[in-house]
């Protein structure tokens, strides 16, 4: 049986990800950096704000014109822009079967542990009043390499103190699925076939994943 279950945030338990789009086409807008839209915004689902901001300066030709320190000042721009997004989110905008899986992990005795990206992830949680069932949240900063490394499937294993092959990792993200394949936990998506591929479990809406549903992943792996 599995011991811990590592979450993806966005996408996975709320919908952030569209707040996320938005303040990034804002930022290229204002660069003058055209194409990012719905398609290119697939590559920064689940990627560092560094690494997102990195791929749409590259796409605009534009990455070699600014420093570290005007890079560094545009990431922060686009994420009070973001941030500003976010301050209505409330219990409200948790994804439908989430409140009823984490109340069944914690009944279970299996660790629950946030396996994101976001360093808004914290605050999220507590605006959607669900930090109680966290056992852990892996610090973003305090890995060396975001999603599809797997280091922060790995940093939050190890919060919890679970061995990462004892692990089911839940992501909406192909760039998240690849990070748990890699840190050597069974990867479970939401999400469609084309996105996600072939090869996992897959369940096209959050109101599928149940307790019953990943058991039956896990002895089924």
């Amino acid at each position: 049986m599995f011991k811990a279950v590592l979450f993806d945030l966005d996408g996975v338990i709320t919908d952030t990800a569209e707040y996320h789009f938005q303040a990034w086409k804002a930022l290229a807008e204002e660069l003058g950096i055209d194409g990012v839209d719905r398609t290119f915004n697939e590559q920064l689902k689940g990627v560092s704000r560094e690494d997102s901001l990195r791929k749409i300066l590259e796409l605009g030709g534009k990455f070699e014109a600014y420093d570290d320190e005007s890079f560094a000042q545009l990431a922060q721009r686009k994420n009070d822009n973001y941030v500003q997004m976010i301050q209505k989110v409330g219990p409200d905008d948790i994804y439908p079967g989430i409140l009823d899986l984490l109340k069944d992990l914690r009944a279970k005795n299996i660790k629950i542990a946030l396996a994101s990206a976001s360093k808004n992830g914290p605050f999220l949680l507590e605006a959607m009043g669900l930090s109680s069932y966290f056992d852990a949240i892996a610090d973003p900063a305090k890995v060396a390499a975001s999603k599809p490394a797997p280091d922060i499937f790995l940093a939050a294993a190890a919060g919890v103190g679970i061995p990462i092959t004892s692990c089911i990792g839940i992501e909406d993200a192909q760039a998240g699925i690849t990070a748990i394949k890699a840190a050597g936990a069974l990867p479970i998506g939401v999400g469609a076939v084309e996105d996600l591929g072939t090869d996992i479990a897959l369940v096209s809406n959050t109101n599928s994943l149940s307790l019953e549903l990943l058991t039956k992943v896990w002895e089924n792996k």
